[in-house]
């Protein structure tokens, strides 16, 4: 069954660009109420002003700060209304590989990709749960299905972000809050296209904000897509473990010529500058 977002307040973090800008045009043009969060005022206020037919607002946060976040989100509410929809977005990326690991590079992913998503939810869910009702989602990776190489970090994170998201869906149920975790792989955007990959059999930004809505708008609590390289993650996953690291090494050997394996191995986030996205 699906649910229009018309008239809904949905609140996305890392709007700035990719996917998350081209998720608040879409629902603008559903007629949604849209708040956009991210740390670059700029490109917020022209998002805004793009969607100057529809009530909409921004405001600058770092998702890593739990206080300034949910201040923000604070200021939203009382400018468009209470956050009927959450859509955790915001992340970072940056290759880790084993030779010179570095913590501080897996540090970085995990306060953003992972506390910034639980501090997102944080600063919303309280009065979702005083108003029974409401929906959180969060935008996840075929990255979390298994630990890829040079992407330990990237991949731990958001391996955190379903365990996190599966946790609160059994509590939240009951309460009439949904929970929603979407999995995508390579999205062709802006930061993309700074990888030195090639991108034949990534998915387009508009085809996969539409993905995402339609999970959305269903209330799903899991969405992966696309499907090829869904299936060769999962097949990493659940082969035994020798043959699903023998399958992992040889994906990072055919990077950028086996497109089905690249998409798999290296989701987009994980090879862009370290950034909010």
């Amino acid at each position: 069954m699906s649910t229009s977002l018309r008239d809904k307040v949905v609140l996305i973090t890392g709007a700035a660009g990719g996917l998350g800008r081209q998720l608040a045009l879409e629902l603008a043009r559903e007629g949604a109420v849209v708040a956009v969060i991210d740390l670059q005022p700029g490109p917020l206020r022209a998002l805004c002003e793009e969607m100057v037919a529809n009530r909409a607002g921004w405001a600058v946060a770092d998702v890593a700060d739990a206080a300034g976040l949910s201040a923000a989100a604070n200021e939203l509410e009382r400018a468009l209304g209470p956050v009927d929809v959450l859509i955790a977005n915001a992340a970072v990326g940056t290759e880790t590989p084993a030779v010179g690991f570095h913590p501080g590079d897996l540090a970085r992913q995990v306060q953003v990709n992972l506390l910034g998503v639980a501090n997102s939810i944080g600063a919303v869910l309280p009065g979702m749960l005083r108003r029974g009702r409401g929906h959180l989602v969060a935008i996840s990776s075929l990255a979390s299905y298994r630990g890829m190489p040079r992407g330990a970090g990237y991949c731990a994170s958001k391996a955190g972000v379903n365990a996190l998201m599966d946790s609160l869906r059994v509590e939240l149920r009951a309460h009439g809050i949904a929970c929603t975790t979407v999995c995508p792989g390579w999205i062709r955007t802006p930061l993309a296209r700074q990888s030195s990959l090639r991108k034949r059999g990534t998915m387009n930004v508009h085809r996969a904000a539409r993905r995402v809505l339609t999970a959305v708008r269903r209330r799903r609590p899991f969405a992966a897509f696309p499907l090829v390289p869904r299936l060769a993650v999962a097949l990493m996953r659940w082969l035994p473990v020798p043959l699903g690291d023998a399958l992992a090494g040889w994906s990072l050997s055919r990077k950028g010529r086996d497109p089905a394996l690249a998409a798999a191995a290296v989701p987009e986030r994980a090879l862009a500058t370290a950034r909010q996205t």
